[in-house]
């Protein structure tokens, strides 16, 4: 066993349903696990789990493979192994679950086993319409309206930005005196999409790839969109101000959310595995699930991360927008609090936290690293117009965008070292750490 006899939080059994109430999202399981393996025995833990636990047949797909993951993914009778990641998605029987849990206990190849669980998109609402339409997988308006009345919105718009020229995100954020670009560098976009068509994004757009069942690449939610405008967007937009933070940097879209804004674990590490075989610098994840205070952070994303910064990718995630400021602040969602995965909160005009972003409530991960541009940011929007949006969500893409401007200034530089540029960057805020991290995000 990987984490020691005494150390059981990589394993865990489904439970029939969500294991007490949350207030807004429940935990959703789809049944299957997500299983980590030794990179170097992989075959070891996989047979010890068809002894011991009769998992479903195992298919063998690699990052460069588009064509077939997704309907593999649909299959009850198949179980996925991305042999890049050395991670698989398993399908197992419900009686046969409490077997697979003390099959990865005791079998010294498997370093982690969890219930894979539902993901969701990240925004929180469009501030040219009522400030409380919010993604309705979080939670509803009327509780929004009961925390927050338009006298306290008002306070968090800060001072005026002239943006004419430049969205106050990249003022914020100091973009807009950067002479880099992000060129040559690959931003990688795992959300809903893209709408490839934008005249903002024609001829920018590198690679695609849907992992989403039915749905092509085409964005039909706006969400995608938008994030991959934020940290990739022309210098010189059709229509309004500049609003990309790396303009020539080469953008990988992978669709992992549907149109609905929802996905699945094994979706997410599809676009893991693709976006790195493609040669992914940072890979930009505003997406996520609801903790619970104390919850401890995923094992298999954890992991994941760590390989993938061996590899030269650096992961950014969105921290969740589930907080309720001042009265209820909730932790950092997963996979964002995954140690080596960089967590990106929310910051206003004023350059305060969002009401809504996220905290580093619980230990042993969890922290907020950076916070950057989150409310009211404008970005393209699919139909070839442009929208503003609010959340970690959009806070995020920022944070992807001048990891690209680093890589551009120092191409030999490690994704360890990108990171350490980035944290060690960033202008310090009056703010507690486990609010805004390190600070305001600042590009080189």
């Amino acid at each position: 066993m990987a984490n020691g006899p005494m150390d059981r939080r990589a394993f865990g059994e489904r439970p029939d349903g969500p294991s007490g109430p949350l207030t807004g999202q429940n935990t959703e399981y789809t049944g299957r696990y997500v299983v980590l393996l030794d990179p170097s025995d992989q075959e070891s833990g996989l047979n010890a789990l068809r002894s011991n636990a009769d998992i479903a047949s195992v298919e063998r797909v690699r990052g460069t493979d588009t064509t077939n993951i997704t309907e593999l993914l649909e299959r009850p009778d198949i179980s996925v192994l991305f042999e890049d990641l050395a991670a698989a998605v398993v399908e197992v029987r419900p009686d046969q679950r409490h077997a697979l849990v003390t099959t990865a206990e005791a079998e010294n190849s498997i370093i982690a086993a969890e219930p894979e669980r539902m993901v969701y998109a990240m925004p929180i609402t469009a501030p040219h319409q009522a400030p409380t339409e919010f993604f309705p997988a979080y939670r509803s308006d009327e509780e929004v309206v009961s925390f927050h009345t338009q006298a306290e919105m008002a306070i968090t718009q800060g001072p005026a930005w002239e943006e004419k020229t430049w969205t106050w995100g990249l003022q914020a954020i100091k973009a807009n005196l950067s002479h880099l670009t992000g060129k040559n560098v690959k931003i990688a976009v795992l959300d809903t999409g893209v709408d490839a068509n934008h005249p903002d994004l024609t001829g920018r757009i590198a690679a695609t790839a849907s992992f989403v069942p039915n749905e092509t690449v085409q964005d039909g939610n706006g969400h995608g969109t938008h994030c991959i405008g934020t940290a990739a967007g022309p210098a010189n937009p059709k229509q309004g101000p500049r609003y990309g933070v790396a303009p020539d940097a080469q953008i990988l879209a992978a669709k992992v959310l549907s149109n609905a804004g929802s996905g699945t674990d094994g979706q997410i590490l599809a676009g893991m595995a693709w976006a790195i075989s493609q040669g992914a610098k940072v890979i930009s994840m505003s997406l996520g699930a609801r903790v619970r205070p104390g919850e401890l952070f995923p094992q298999v994303y954890e992991h994941l991360a760590l390989r993938a910064l061996k590899l030269g990718t650096v992961i950014v995630a969105a921290a969740g927008n589930e907080s309720h400021r001042p009265g209820s602040i909730v932790p950092v969602a997963r996979p964002a609090n995954c140690p080596s995965i960089l967590a990106v909160a929310a910051l206003d005009r004023a350059i305060s936290p969002s009401f809504f972003s996220n905290a580093a409530i619980n230990g042993d991960g969890g922290e907020i690293n950076i916070a950057a541009p989150g409310r009211d940011v404008r970005s393209a929007a699919p139909g070839g117009g442009y929208q503003n949006l609010s959340g970690t969500s959009m806070a995020t893409p920022h944070a992807a965008g001048v990891i690209a401007l680093l890589a551009e200034a120092s191409p030999s530089a490690s994704a360890v070292q990108l990171v350490g540029m980035l944290k060690g960057s960033a202008f310090p805020l009056v703010q507690p750490v486990g609010d805004v991290g390190n600070g305001l995000l600042q590009a080189p």
